[in-house]
């Protein structure tokens, strides 16, 4: 059972949350597809790994809904820890290499701005503390936001229906097979 605590705080390691884990400031940053696969592969990782059990989810430009619960004896807090670390470093890393994003040098500096204002962080933020985690107390408000995540690219004008939009669960809920391994409920 969840106890009644600060909104947003996860009290149940193994309940069923809707997770928004947002890049720093809102940064466009999953613009690039070789970030979007790394994500897509980290989820499918941590779904063989580390126990996630994932009904939906959706990658936004600068956000990642997540629908989903993590199995005992695993806890929700290490995976988004873990994946959260995974994703930071592995994107700021490219960054710092590669040169196919123009903006590179504006998001580290933001980034690397940002990290100095945290004493836990030492070299770049990528993510904003909070995970918005919601408890999922029904079968009705899980139903309320998996159609939310689903329809986020479709309210952000990306696609015209949300079966169309790849990097989302949405593919799977139509019956066809989406990037991520998602149980559907």
């Amino acid at each position: 059972m969840k106890s009644i605590n600060k909104p947003y705080s996860i009290t149940d390691q193994n309940g069923i949350y809707f997770l928004t884990l947002t890049v720093l400031d809102w940064l466009d940053v999953f613009t690039r597809k070789e970030f979007k696969i790394e994500v897509v592969d980290s989820l499918n990782y941590c779904i063989k790994q580390k126990g996630l059990e994932l009904y939906a989810w959706c990658l936004m430009s600068n956000h990642l809904h997540l629908l989903g619960r993590v199995k005992e004896p695993l806890r929700m807090s290490d995976f988004l820890r873990d994946f959260k670390r995974h994703i930071g470093r592995k994107i700021t890393d490219s960054l710092k290499i590669e040169s196919f994003e123009s903006r590179r040098t504006w998001i580290l500096e933001r980034m690397k701005f940002k990290a100095s204002q945290v004493k836990r962080v030492e070299n770049y933020k990528f993510w904003e503390d909070d995970n918005r985690a919601i408890w999922i107390e029904s079968h009705k408000f899980m139903d309320q936001k998996l159609q939310y995540i689903h329809n986020n690219p479709v309210k952000a004008m990306i696609v015209e229906h949300p079966e169309e939009y790849l990097f989302s669960s949405a593919k799977d809920y139509a019956g066809m097979k989406g990037l991520v391994d998602v149980v559907l409920v």
